[in-house]
């Protein structure tokens, strides 16, 4: 499994493409061959979201996806010993994607050395107050992992420059307010921003909240940013009552996602 910022590296000015699926729906099993399938269908990163009883950041297809993991047992031990076992076959490197509070209820250092025995390679904790990340940013890059620090459209420019200074790393453009989820339409001011952080930093920028269509994804990859991330949709065709059937559909969206990113 590479780095984060080796893989922005390789592609240079090619925009990686960033599935993210729900750890533990339909089940673990199902994560792991999802986790090869996407890594040998075009997968640059691979986004994990770790299940979690109330969370805000998220929409109702990846609500649900948690929601129905959760009644499972599904656990982080259950996710980590996955990480562990499926991380040697692929390349594409793991961001896990939690909340704040599972991370301060194992605690800081325990969570991040755990995640990374098992393999991760980033993390990503929207409710993080970034007058709070400094420790956490400290110890993530003792266990060599990369935290991705998020920017929302609404932000203050003051806020803009404080988060874009902190970031160690990549940063996440929140691509539209509220929730994840599919949205019919990206803004020319969205665009506006993403022009304006870059000229701001030299830091990779990764795109994602909404994204879900190939029309969209034809229309991002020429921002000049550094990568498109996409959930609802993986997590959608992910979570059908047939796995195997579920598994195919990802590859397939995959493959089909990747194919318009490198036309």
């Amino acid at each position: 499994m590479t780095t984060i910022s080796s893989v922005f590296k390789k592609l240079d000015k090619q925009c990686a493409l960033i599935p993210f699926i729900t750890a533990g729906d339909p089940n673990l099993v199902s994560t792991s061959k999802a986790l090869e399938i996407l890594d040998q269908h075009g997968a640059d990163i691979i986004e994990l979201g770790l299940p979690y009883s109330d969370p805000l950041a998220d929409g109702p297809v990846i609500q649900a996806a948690s929601s129905r993991a959760l009644k499972q047992g599904i656990n982080l031990n259950n996710i980590l010993d996955m990480i562990k076992m499926t991380s040697s076959n692929i390349v594409a490197p793991i961001v896990l994607f939690t909340y704040y509070n599972p991370v301060l209820n194992l605690g800081i250092n325990n969570f991040i050395s755990a995640i990374s025995n098992a393999g991760v390679k980033g993390l990503l904790i929207p409710d993080l107050p970034i007058e709070e990340s400094d420790y956490i940013i400290s110890v993530c890059k003792l266990f060599n992992i990369e935290l991705i620090l998020l920017l929302a459209p609404t932000s203050s420019h003051e806020r803009i420059i404080k988060i874009v200074k902190q970031a160690p790393g990549c940063i996440y453009l929140v691509s539209t307010t509220g929730v994840t989820g599919q949205k019919s339409e990206l803004t020319a001011q969205l665009r506006m921003l993403t022009q304006t952080i870059k000229e701001m930093t030299h830091k990779s920028i990764i795109l994602g909240f909404g994204i879900s269509t190939m029309e969209q994804i034809e229309e991002i990859k020429d921002w000049d940013i550094n990568g498109i991330v996409i959930g609802s949709a993986f997590v959608k065709r992910l979570s059908c009552s047939f796995p195997d059937e579920g598994l195919s559909k990802i590859k397939d969206f995959c493959t089909a996602a990747k194919r318009i990113i490198i036309s």
